[in-house]
């Protein structure tokens, strides 16, 4: 029997698709179907429909108030959602932070932070790449020092996304210096309102504000916001990375979902005396997408069989991120050249509200946003050395 072909997991499916026809918001649908990201607050509007359905944390066990989904169910969860153009919920809480909450956090800590994360009340951003410090992160400067029961942080982090919505941040800091650069660092919660935090958002190449850099200058954090064991931070974040990998598993299915968009928008569009979706140099191109994509989304079933039977996937997610990066890009380099000219009208920093509709606009800022996915979640050149360790043996 082939994966979520049982009889409770169509049962399942079903349940999903009646939800999303039902709930998914019509403007929210709009702007995923346009290529452009949801903003804050309809990321937190879309977490609070799925909290009150009892869908708001799908990987998450039922004692710490998720579903308890198997895997097969979480992949149906993606493709259902995907499906009705509804976007991915925002992970920085419900899958980098939260987990390590409830592995290794205190009693306090969980009954603080976790329901709040579900609800959709606490905004997380990551602090942990800094100047100097990218996919380098051992070299991470930001020092925490012990003051009774404080810590006085000083440093500065970089392309901390979202860090202006935010108002929690979970920290990687510095808080001895070791012989391996990796130990001493700790893993620290922090409240974005805590006196001494300046956020700064900078424009990227879409023109959009949604990466910042943060200055933290003598913040004092309680020592009961520390996470885990001191010194024990980079233990944790690789946790944290090794499972934001884990979830590339169903990278495909938002990605063919985007071709679907393409090819709509193909037909759509007049070249000369015909639709585009008729030239055979654009079928060709767009053939070529759809078979590399399928060969992604079965490698991600392969990663989903592996979860389901208990078997180590090695470097499986590090080959998805990375080949999902490129695709990506050459998925949306597609679209914008379905619009032809018409991807010029690409809505800049400042416009007015509706200068540029959602569907002309959209394209063009999710092809400019695509350049930086081979550089986040760790940069391409780093998982083809994890590859070429943990598969080649080199």
């Amino acid at each position: 029997m082939s994966i979520g072909s049982s009889e409770e997991d169509l049962a399942f499916r079903l349940e999903v698709r009646r939800f999303c026809a039902q709930n998914v918001p019509s403007s929210l649908r709009a702007r995923v179907r346009a290529g452009l990201r949801p903003t804050p607050e309809e990321f937190r509007n879309w977490q609070d429909i799925l909290y009150k359905q009892g869908w708001g944390a799908p990987t998450w066990p039922r004692e710490y108030g998720g579903t308890g989904w198997s895997p097969v169910q979480f992949h149906i969860f993606e493709q259902e959602t995907a499906a009705a153009d509804a976007p991915p919920q925002f992970h920085q809480g419900l899958e980098l932070i939260g987990p390590i909450i409830f592995t290794y956090g205190t009693a306090e800590q969980k009954a603080r932070y976790l329901p709040r994360i579900l609800s959709g009340e606490d905004w997380w951003c990551q602090g942990y790449s800094e100047p100097q410090a990218g996919s380098d992160l051992a070299s991470l400067r930001t020092r925490a020092v012990r003051d009774g029961d404080h810590y006085i942080v000083n440093g500065q982090k970089l392309w901390t996304s979202y860090a202006y919505a935010a108002n929690r941040m979970f920290c990687l800091v510095r808080t001895s210096d070791e012989a391996r650069k990796q130990d001493g660092i700790s893993l620290l919660l922090i409240d974005m309102d805590t006196p001494g935090i300046t956020v700064r958002p900078f424009q990227t190449l879409d023109e959009q504000a949604h990466v910042t850099e943060v200055f933290l200058d003598n913040v004092r954090v309680p020592v009961s916001h520390l996470l885990g064991e001191e010194g024990r931070g980079w233990s944790y974040g690789k946790v944290l990375l090794d499972r934001e990998r884990a979830l590339t598993a169903t990278l495909g299915v938002r990605l063919t979902r985007q071709l679907g968009y393409v090819s709509e928008r193909a037909r759509e569009t007049i070249e000369g005396d015909r639709v585009l979706y008729r030239n055979p140099a654009f079928r060709a191109k767009l053939a070529q997408l759809e078979i590399e994509v399928q060969a992604i989304d079965q490698m991600g079933l392969r990663m989903l069989a592996d979860n389901v039977a208990g078997v180590d996937t090695g470097p499986r997610g590090s080959m998805i991120k990375l080949r999902w990066s490129e695709l990506l890009q050459r998925t949306t380099e597609l679209w914008v050249e379905t619009l032809g000219y018409d991807a010029m009208r690409f809505a800049p920093a400042g416009s007015a509200p509706g200068t540029v509709a959602q569907d002309q606009s959209g394209p063009m800022t999710a092809y400019l946003h695509s350049r930086v996915t081979s550089i986040y979640g760790g940069a391409n050149e780093i998982q083809r050395n994890i590859i070429a360790r943990r598969a080649l043996g080199l």
